[in-house]
């Protein structure tokens, strides 16, 4: 008899963590926002700082979003804003997570004092409030985006340094830990080629979910007067000129959408990272779902 041959499996044309709806969603947006951000000075209609447009003119032809009290695009403005906030936002996390993971790493990995010395400094700026330190750091500083970004980094790196001790705590007594360090592998290059490369995961799921929150955060401090300043197209700074004139509604409600949307969209693709490297998480999410309950029911 003929041998039957298995049909070969197709093997999915995207990872498993990108073929969620909610990851999809999130990934096209983020995207369409990332190419907003570096076409915006090509695709916005009116330069966002000239004042030759009707003052408060709602949204309309010559203003798809409206114009501002000082006769400035909106839609321009929200453009450039985004040129402004998602960079400086992205600068922010990586910097948070490049300061963590190299603190929580020394620490977790060497131990003894430095551990105690790096984890009681980590506690330290964890007692306080998050948004109320970034505003103490940034008014201390001055107003400007740029030391609102090192406010940010600031209150943001303890997180990611928690982790990352955890888990090198966990992988320094592994066999294939110990046995480079037989072999003669010094504590710098275990630490780079044999720990790091483990927990990259968990520190790229925190990070991606850290994107929104930094977002936030820059546009809080500018909506406060202590980030980008006036005129300066801000996400932030266009909400708090809005706050000036509420009977013009979409002076708030675009920024506002914007930040909403940004936010979203990074909180979809790391819940969806957090899903596909921890499918243990994710089946007990599933199974606490009302769904899941009916279907057990």
């Amino acid at each position: 008899m003929p041998e039957t041959i298995a049909p070969k499996r197709r093997r999915p044309l995207l990872p498993r963590a990108w073929r969620t709806p909610l990851a999809l969603v999130g990934t096209v947006i983020a995207v369409g926002w990332l190419i907003v951000a570096v076409l915006a000075p090509v695709i916005a209609p009116h330069d966002p700082l000239a004042q030759d447009l009707p003052r408060l003119s709602p949204p309309g032809p010559d203003a798809l979003m409206g114009t501002d009290t000082n006769g400035r695009d909106v839609f321009s403005r929200l453009l450039t804003g985004a040129q402004t906030t998602i960079p400086l936002a992205l600068m922010l996390v990586v910097c948070a997570m490049v300061v963590g993971t190299i603190v929580g790493a020394v620490a977790g990995y060497l131990g003894g004092w430095i551990d105690e010395v790096l984890m009681r400094l980590t506690d330290m700026v964890m007692a306080f409030p998050t948004v109320i330190l970034a505003m103490v750091i940034a008014a201390s500083l001055g107003p400007s985006i740029m030391n609102a970004v090192i406010a940010g980094i600031i209150v943001a790196w303890p997180p990611y340094a928690r982790i990352t001790r955890s888990l090198v705590l966990g992988l320094r007594t592994q066999n294939y830990v110990v046995a480079g360090r037989l072999l003669g592998s010094s504590p710098l290059r275990s630490l780079i080629r044999d720990v790091l490369p483990n927990i990259a995961g968990p520190v790229l799921v925190l990070a991606s979910l850290d994107l929104g929150t930094a977002i936030l955060l820059l546009s809080g401090l500018s909506f406060l007067g202590l980030g980008a300043q006036p005129p300066t197209p801000e996400w932030g700074t266009m909400i708090a000129a809005a706050m000036q004139n509420t009977s013009a509604w979409w002076l708030g409600l675009f920024p506002g959408l914007a930040i909403l949307t940004v936010v979203m969209a990074f909180n979809f693709i790391g819940d969806s990272l957090r899903d596909a490297l921890d499918p243990l998480a994710a089946r007990e999410r599933e199974a606490e779902s009302p769904t899941a309950v009916e279907v057990k029911a």
